[in-house]
């Protein structure tokens, strides 16, 4: 199960009963290793409202509760460490909170983007250039601590659709000259530092990273033989760590908005481009799979791994209706996806989150 981003740590950042039940569920119905929602690492560094974090300690009990859950059922889960970089807004209720101002590699605001908490569509705003990049790599590091008093069985890097990692990796974003921008090895930096932190903490194996290659989504791409070329470069140097996995994200037209009229994404078969790449680490991939295909990939043995995120939402036994043969039939609101917001009554919360009836076996 892929981590899928559904706002629902009311009032504040910290996860709350029907986040326990809502993995529990998940975990009872068959999701061998549950990747978590982007997971805060600090409280400076976010757009969305309620998302959980990892940053203080009644954090890290409420996800103890969580992750004994799913333990108990049988499944394995990490934490999607986040920071969402340029992309935040000062607006945004908890980046407010943290006094900080909004960052990014550069002073280079995203295009495009809305907020569905704020009013109007205020856009992006010019981020304030990281001064060093040390001081964040060292939040990822305390995060990975943190995680492994949660009871976590590993931690997984948000590497992807455009937030902080992945606008260090892109030169559309990063254009600082010192030693984290300019040349592939010098953007690839920043993620790769991380990881060997992170893999200081928890040990090789139960690191991952998460990689949106085609980018579109928050503003992100570069010209398609530069796009490949630091891919290849980021993806074959993090393989060398012998990660617990690489997670690929395929193509997604939901993930490229026009800008300026025209697709954001460098579109590209991620596969083909990065197979090769991938020697030590199992290769997951996810984006838009149907149970079908993710068997041909696997038999194939061009995919170590399948992850699915949408249908998880809507059949919390996602995994024990493949088994079975039994259809996908939830009637999916996207006006749930990403919570109601705190001014919503608790119960309501549950709507399209936890109410989705598992099937008769």
């Amino acid at each position: 199960m892929s981590a899928l981003t559904r706002s629902r740590s009311v009032p504040t950042n910290i996860p709350n009963d029907i986040n326990l039940e809502y993995y529990t569920q998940r975990a009872r119905g068959g999701a061998g290793l549950i990747t978590t929602e982007g997971t805060m690492i600090c409280q400076q560094g976010t757009e969305w409202q309620n998302a959980p974090g990892i940053w203080n300690q009644d954090q890290i009990d409420a996800w103890k509760r969580i992750t004994d859950a799913v333990h108990a059922e049988g499944g394995l889960i990490f934490s999607q460490l986040w920071h969402l970089g340029r992309v935040s807004h000062p607006d945004a209720p908890e980046q407010k909170a943290s006094g900080m101002p909004v960052y990014g590699p550069s002073s280079i605001a995203a295009r495009g983007g809305k907020f569905r908490f704020l009013p109007g569509q205020p856009g992006y705003v010019t981020p304030v250039a990281v001064d060093d990049p040390r001081v964040i790599i060292d939040l990822y590091r305390q995060a990975a601590i943190n995680a492994k008093e949660a009871g976590f069985d590993g931690v997984e890097l948000h590497a992807a659709n455009g937030y902080l990692v992945h606008q260090f990796l892109d030169s559309t974003s990063n254009k600082r000259t010192d030693a984290y921008g300019g040349s592939i090895e010098n953007r690839a930096r920043f993620g790769l530092e991380i990881l060997k932190e992170l893999v200081s903490v928890w040990g090789s194996k139960r690191v991952a990273v998460r990689l949106s290659p085609c980018g579109g989504y928050n503003d992100m791409g570069m010209p398609l033989q530069e796009n490949i070329d630091t891919f290849q470069y980021f993806i074959s140097q993090a393989d060398d760590l012998d990660l617990g996995y690489i997670c690929l994200v395929r193509y997604i037209p939901a993930f490229d908005p026009k800008i300026d009229g025209q697709p954001r994404a460098t579109k590209h078969d991620v596969l083909k481009s990065y197979r090769p790449c991938i020697k030590k680490s199992p290769l997951f991939l996810n984006g838009g799979l149907t149970p079908d295909e993710a068997d041909q990939l696997l038999a194939a043995k061009e995919i170590d791994a399948a992850v699915f995120g949408v249908l998880w939402i809507g059949h919390p036994d996602l995994a024990k209706r493949i088994e079975h043969g039994i259809p996908m039939d939830a009637k999916l609101d996207p006006k749930t996806f990403y919570g109601g917001g705190p001014q919503m009554p608790y119960e309501e919360q549950k709507k399209g989150y936890t109410d989705y009836p598992a099937a008769r076996l």
